[in-house]
């Protein structure tokens, strides 16, 4: 449990959103310059990383990208928590993920406080446009998220999901 009005995290989210605002205003051509925000913004990004803006993140310093990572426009990540993804990772357009939770007791919500799970999403994901990854989620190297999806429990490895809440569709093979 945290208090997300601690001083120290509301600034630390206003670093967040000052770079990610610099990043969504950047042109195209502004190659190198995006390089340098997405190198401060987050905690360890391989190369290749490609954002279309806009893209918004809470802290950014929680948030581990592998290499070749594609994130289509308005992308979210709310990182209380770690949240690491996986080399050759693709996320469609308006892909959430979130490991902010609030208590289910609505006297526990009433204190403010709030909790975070890590995720972490393996190589050569691609998560469908729209999607929405839940706190405490795990998943799978070369899986497949369909385009829609609610992923609430852990994905294996070598298979498309899809639906609300997420389920098995079928197993992939290369």
């Amino acid at each position: 449990m945290y208090d997300a009005t601690d001083p120290e995290l509301i600034a630390d989210r206003r670093r967040a959103r000052n770079l990610c605002k610099s990043l969504n205003e950047s042109r195209d051509s502004e190659l190198e310059l995006r390089e340098r925000i997405i190198r401060e913004l987050f905690s360890a990004a391989g190369d290749a990383i490609w954002i279309e803006p806009p893209f918004y993140c809470d802290y950014g310093f929680n948030i581990t990208l592998g290499s070749n990572v594609f994130f289509n426009f308005n992308c979210v990540i709310l990182d209380p928590a770690p949240v690491i993804i996986g080399n050759n990772v693709l996320f469609g357009p308006g892909v959430q993920v979130y490991t902010a939770t609030h208590p289910i007791s609505a006297t526990d919500r009433r204190t403010g406080r709030e909790f975070a799970q890590p995720i972490e999403i393996g190589s050569d994901v691609w998560v469908g446009g729209g999607a929405i990854i839940c706190p405490g989620v795990c998943i799978g190297s070369r899986t497949v998220i369909g385009a829609g999806s609610v992923v609430t429990n852990d994905i294996p490895n070598d298979v498309f999901v899809a639906g609300n809440p997420c389920k098995f569709i079928r197993y992939l093979n290369d």
